[in-house]
């Protein structure tokens, strides 16, 4: 897959929804009725990140549920590429970007997010084919300010702003014209997600869904 093709894919997933639920999944039994409660409140692409011993069986068993679009998030080596194409991911999203990384995606035809956050990554990543980019850490590194400061002389790049995003700023993001979606875990809290409490998580699904862009 080249790096244009594969940017093309990734925009189809972010204009699936305002939000993309970032997930820490602790526990797989847990993965099918959280991505159920998610695609039902209108967020369909997940993104799972492979920070638990639990996340690429979650990836496997979220795959399974219809109207869903599974990637893994934090994928950082190709052997993590690999794991997550196996698991059933059908999408990456990556904090940062590397050759290699960028290599190992382009060779196994997974789309790719990958994160930049200065304009000489996203210049790096444009320069490479790249055109859909995660923005990462976004609060940490001038929020929608800064965004909208790449936009400026750099308007063939999109973003997906992740890290720090709320229901109360997502609107500062969503407005921008060179923001397609944006990354946000508060649609599925630890305590929710422990509880079981999936009508809580579909009705802040439903909430975040609503968002205007």
């Amino acid at each position: 897959m080249t790096p244009l093709a594969a940017s093309k894919e990734a925009l189809k997933i972010c204009q699936m929804a305002p939000i993309v639920p970032v997930l820490v999944v602790d526990d797989a039994k847990d993965a099918q009725p959280l991505a159920k409660a998610l695609v039902a409140g209108g967020l369909p692409a997940l993104e799972v990140t492979l920070r638990t011993p639990a996340a690429l069986e979650a990836i496997n068993e979220m795959a399974k549920v219809q109207g869903g679009v599974v990637g893994a998030g934090t994928l950082l080596t190709p052997e993590d590429v690999i794991a997550a194409k196996d698991a059933g991911a059908t999408f990456g999203v990556s904090p940062g970007a590397t050759d290699r990384l960028l290599d190992a995606c382009e060779d196994a035809d997974l789309p790719l997010l990958p994160g930049a956050v200065t304009a000489s990554e996203a210049m790096r990543l444009l320069e490479r084919g790249y055109t859909m980019l995660k923005f990462f850490p976004a609060s940490t590194s001038g929020g929608a300010p800064a965004i909208k400061s790449i936009g400026a002389p750099i308007p063939q790049v999109m973003f997906c702003p992740t890290g720090g995003v709320s229901i109360s700023n997502a609107n500062d993001y969503l407005s921008l014209p060179n923001v397609v979606c944006a990354g946000g875990s508060w649609v599925a809290p630890k305590d929710k997600v422990t509880a079981g409490d999936w009508d809580g998580i579909e009705a802040l699904a439903r909430e975040a869904a609503a968002l205007p862009r």
